[in-house]
Parts: C-alpha cells; sequence; structure tokens
C-alpha cells in the first residue's frame, strides 16, 4: 500500500507516493541500489532514529518524526556513503528527493500525515 506524506502545517503534499519500510530487511535495505528517487516518491522507515546512506547513488532528504509525525531533525541533501545522526525521541524517518524539505518551506517542529492512497 503507498501512502501520501503531508505537511499539515504547511498544507503541502511532501510525496505522492509513499513507500513503508516496517521489516528488518526492508528497513535495512532502504534506498540501497537504487538508481535514482524520483520527485514525488518517498519512504517512510519505521521504527527508525538513526540512518545510513551505504551502498546509495545519490543524496536525499531526511526528516526525523517523533510519535506525532513532528520533525525533530532533518537532513539536507544527504550525501551517499554516510551514517546519519542518532535522534532522541525519533520513531521514524521519511526519505525523500534531496532538496524536496527546503523547496516546500518545512522546518522543524512541522507535523505530518500520512494518508492511505
Amino acid at each position: 500500500m503507498h501512502l501520501r506524506a503531508i505537511n499539515t502545517t504547511r498544507n503541502c503534499i511532501l510525496a505522492q507516493k509513499v513507500t513503508e519500510a516496517r521489516s528488518f530487511v526492508k528497513r535495512f535495505k532502504g534506498l540501497m541500489g537504487a538508481n535514482e528517487l524520483p520527485v514525488g516518491l518517498g519512504l517512510h522507515i519505521l521504527p527508525c532514529n538513526s540512518i545510513h546512506s551505504l551502498f546509495m547513488r545519490f543524496p536525499i532528504d531526511v526528516a526525523f518524526l517523533d510519535k506525532h509525525n513532528k520533525i525533530l531533525h532533518m537532513l539536507h541533501a544527504f550525501p551517499p556513503w554516510r551514517f546519519g545522526p542518532y535522534v532522541i525521541g525519533a520513531r521514524s524517518a521519511l526519505e525523500l528527493p534531496a532538496g524536496t524539505l527546503q523547496c516546500m518551506g518545512t522546518h522543524r517542529g512541522d507535523v505530518l500525515a500520512f494518508e492511505a492512497r
């Protein structure tokens, strides 16, 4: 099932088609091996309080969310082959194409919603 990611604070859609990664294997694999993450797509990893971009080929934006989907921390254009920070209180992470968060005016403290499509 795919979801739509909406920034309810800014009243804008961050991604039209979000896939959830809930199993250990799907969370670990994430976007590894993908050639790109096209505009409009995203990956919601849960539970998640830290990410890595090992074996990735492109930068991504990442929003770390608490249990109420409030953004606690963001990474802009996080490059391949890096380990991200451990984000205290984060319950999930939304990975988006690089530039999405800034383009949509997303800020720490904004609240996101995920709607079934």
